[in-house]
């Protein structure tokens, strides 16, 4: 094993209201730090793992406590820095030399390429605390943001678990590709993962929620099942953004029927995708009503398009019944959609330094947003029983051990190969080391439609196929001919035997942001991704 004991930091920062500086905590015996306020207890579990309290008795709250190591893991200066994103990424995935105030969701691994050696350190999965790394020359730094939203929280007298610090070390034995892999282990001590491999079909990327009815989805439905043939894992035909009133815009709730005057019959529509040899899947997004209703919060949205605060209980009622309504219908994946922009008010990319703006609250202001966030994702598991889960724009970190399936990367595209590229491999390369760990990966659609090259898309469905993560593809009709049902039906049979034996293996991903040459097999394959006039830095819709 590659995991290591994780020593006690060397000082404690504590920042108790909404602004200012971290107050440097003074120690109270061995693994006890306090402000006025506030403490931070670090104690070991028998693998050495560090688990980290705190206690804001007081009516200031807590905003952010940092722990600082004065060196690194494993007693080496890293020479590249790979870190994680806070919830999908966005194609900015990739080792950097140390930059000391980069933010590092989750977790980092440090390598140098000339001694061969890698360490790094994360938390475990389901932290109580929104968590990001700083790696310098001289160290590391722990961020635990633990607010209520955008305000300090308000604990009272409750103890907050805020994180469990896991760290790994290797030699040069071992590729910072498997170091990644250990450390995503011991991230992840229960994960949830599917019974079978997840393979499946989706039309967004050729309809894009418009101009679509059952007609459309039963005939995708035969068409992933023509794909598979005889294969005993049988693919999903998931139904996504369309179904409902205001489709096409990742609409609001509520959930309880379909668009009326074409989607009247849900449980009818599920009937006909099984009848059809494929399994039925539903997309929605669980905190957004085009009416008010409880739950609803009153400090943003627009008419129609009202957010609900899952801090509630009222609004986990009702996500919970939109679940299990979604189940009695007759669907067997549940794929919840855009919470994180609908908690924090935006998306992520860039990796900002911390996912909630200033000021910005929750009703419940007595538990973290990491809190909450675990109790929506919790509240969905429990209501989806047998179903499989797939959370997509939700904060993976803490939605591992509650979903089986996680998109861990921005849209591709069934427009521009570009932003394909740009997601779909970085994503792959760079989170692939999760896969089977916290969930299977699910690095998005490939697209089969008339504006894509199948070229490269062929590529990108090669390397999914063989990688064993999910496989989803969105295939337009006008796109089918002998060449694309050949690829496809080769890749739909070899993802649902769960791909290559072993998987793959970025090779070159210490130098790119979309690795080219990739382990599989045994072997050594080189994928080509660009464009005739090469990577055009504007990003497409």
């Amino acid at each position: 094993m590659a995991t290591i004991a994780v020593p006690l930091p060397d000082s404690v920062h504590v920042l108790t209201g909404p602004s200012g500086d971290p107050r440097t905590a003074a120690p109270a015996g061995t693994g006890r730090w306090t402000v006025p306020g506030a403490e931070v207890t670090a104690r070991h579990d028998p693998y050495g793992a560090l688990r980290l309290t705190l206690a804001a008795p007081g009516p200031e709250g807590l905003s952010t406590v940092a722990l600082r190591w004065r060196h690194h893991p494993g007693g080496h200066r890293p020479a590249l820095v790979l870190g994680d994103a806070w919830e999908r990424s966005y194609g900015e995935l990739q080792w950097r030399s140390v930059q000391p105030e980069r933010p590092l969701p989750w977790y980092w691994l440090g390598t140098g390429p000339a001694t061969g050696t890698s360490a790094g350190l994360g938390v475990r999965t389901r932290a109580g605390a929104l968590c990001c790394w700083t790696v310098d020359e001289d160290g590391t730094t722990l961020w635990l943001d633990v607010r209520s939203g955008g305000l300090p929280v308000l604990p009272g007298d409750r103890e907050i678990a805020a994180a469990t610090v896991v760290g790994v070390a290797t030699g040069a034995d071992t590729t910072p590709y498997a170091a990644l892999q250990e450390l995503c282990a011991a991230m992840s001590p229960d994960p949830l993962l599917p019974a079978q491999p997840v393979v499946g079909c989706n039309n967004w990327y050729y309809a894009y929620g418009q101009d679509f009815g059952p007609d459309a989805v039963l005939r995708d439905a035969a068409t992933i099942a023509e794909f598979a043939g005889d294969h005993p894992v049988r693919p999903f035909c998931v139904v996504d953004d369309g179904w409902t009133e205001g489709g096409g815009s990742a609409p609001g709730g509520p959930w309880d029927t379909g668009l009326r005057g074409l989607f009247d019959d849900m449980a009818g529509l599920a009937a006909g995708i099984a009848d059809r040899g494929a399994r039925p899947g539903l997309w929605f997004r669980p905190l957004l009503s085009r009416v008010p209703t409880e739950g609803m919060r009153t400090d943003t949205g627009a008419p129609g398009r009202i957010p609900l605060d899952p801090s509630l209980d009222a609004t986990l009622a009702i996500v919970a019944a939109d679940v299990a309504r979604f189940r009695s219908w007759g669907f067997e994946l549940i794929k919840h959609d855009f919470s994180t922009y609908d908690v924090f008010g935006r998306f992520h990319p860039d990796t900002p330094h911390e996912m909630a703006g200033a000021g910005w609250r929750l009703a419940d202001r007595t538990r973290t947003t990491a809190e909450v966030l675990v109790g929506l994702y919790r509240t969905i598991a429990e209501a989806a029983g047998d179903a499989v889960v797939l959370g997509c724009n939700t904060v993976g970190h803490l939605a591992a051990g509650l979903v089986q399936v996680q998109r861990t990367g921005d849209d591709t595209s069934g427009r521009h190969w570009e932003r394909t590229r740009r997601m779909g491999i970085n994503t792959l390369a760079f989170r692939l080391a999760q896969h089977s760990r916290f969930y299977a990966v699910d690095a998005d659609c490939v697209p089969c439609t008339p504006a894509t090259e199948w070229r490269l898309n062929r590529q990108f469905l090669d390397l999914v196929a063989r990688s064993g993560t999910a496989l989803f593809v969105s295939v337009a009709p006008a796109a089918r001919t002998p060449q694309t049902d050949a690829d496809l039906g080769a890749a739909v049979r070899l993802a649902l035997d769960g791909g290559s034996p072993g998987g793959v293996e970025p090779l070159d991903w210490l130098g790119t942001t979309a690795p080219r040459r990739w382990r599989t097999d045994n072997a050594e394959r080189t994928y080509t991704w660009s464009q005739p006039w090469g990577a055009w830095p504007p990003l497409p819709l």
